[in-house]
């Protein structure tokens, strides 16, 4: 048999990818990335005002179709796959994006901050990655990747490191890698890939307090090998290549894109 061309390997030509987080920052570029290397996309946002990123993917030729749930309420994440599969939509590709973020010093930590961050970072991905995955293992094996399909969550820098005034983010980012890890462990023999991508420090709204604040956007700076904060361009190749054949043999993973942060 011959040899895949590095263009099929990395085509998501004919695929159908879920997308949580899509309507601004790294969600929105990696689901018009996604859209460009073939996928047809699923937006899940919580109601139908920002409808620039369903434009922008129908501008490229692609399907694209917003469903609406409210990640922060555990029963509108239970009845979304289940909506989306009742369609008829045959998913291949799964990317949690969607996250959110809450700083308050550790003592003064709100229960309900901290529950409102677990539940939208971890919660909903574990239901998400459950309920995409029992339907992809009722799937044949895709003829284009030769499995059954690609699930990428988004983890974080605080998957491995503790950061300041950020327990919760913190504590949902360190399990959303574990989470990856576990999922893989089970169902990479069974033809679904599962990794994630921890960004480092990216210019986009959720980072709004460190940009503005002198002395921590200095310290942070001075830190990253590459010299500048990365940009949510940044994420288009590296999360089609974890949704693509060309990472057949990559599950499990964590794949960190921090302009080198984690190696200083």
């Amino acid at each position: 048999m011959a040899a895949a061309s590095i263009q099929s390997m990395f085509s998501l030509e004919g695929h159908t990818a879920v997308i949580t987080g899509g309507t601004r920052g790294i969600g929105q570029a990696v689901a018009i990335g996604l859209a460009e290397a073939g996928a047809d996309i699923l937006l899940v946002q919580r109601d139908e005002t920002s409808t620039t990123t369903l434009k922008a993917i129908q501008g490229l030729g692609r399907k694209a179709t917003i469903y609406t749930a409210d990640l922060s309420l555990a029963e509108d994440v239970a009845k979304l796959i289940p909506k989306i599969i009742a369609d008829g939509h045959e998913i291949r590709i799964l990317i949690n994006c969607a996250g959110i973020q809450r700083r308050h010093p550790c003592a003064k930590f709100p229960d309900s901050d901290f529950n409102e961050v677990i539940q939208v970072n971890l919660n909903a991905v574990f239901t998400l990655c459950r309920d995409v995955g029992a339907h992809m293992l009722g799937l044949d094996p895709s003829p284009i990747t030769g499995r059954r399909g690609s699930i990428v969550n988004f983890a974080s820098l605080l998957t491995f490191q503790g950061g300041l005034t950020v327990p919760a983010y913190a504590a949902s980012k360190g399990a959303v890698g574990q989470l990856t890890k576990s999922f893989a462990n089970e169902w990479t023999a069974k033809g679904i890939n599962v990794n994630a991508i921890a960004p480092g420090y990216i210019e986009t709204e959720m980072n709004t307090a460190l940009l503005n604040d002198p002395d921590r956007l200095a310290s942070i700076s001075a830190r990253i090998p590459a010299g500048r904060w990365g940009s949510p361009e940044d994420f288009k190749g590296t999360t089609v290549y974890l949704a693509s054949k060309a990472s057949g043999y990559v599950s499990g993973h964590i794949l960190v894109v921090d302009g080198g942060w984690m190696g200083r």
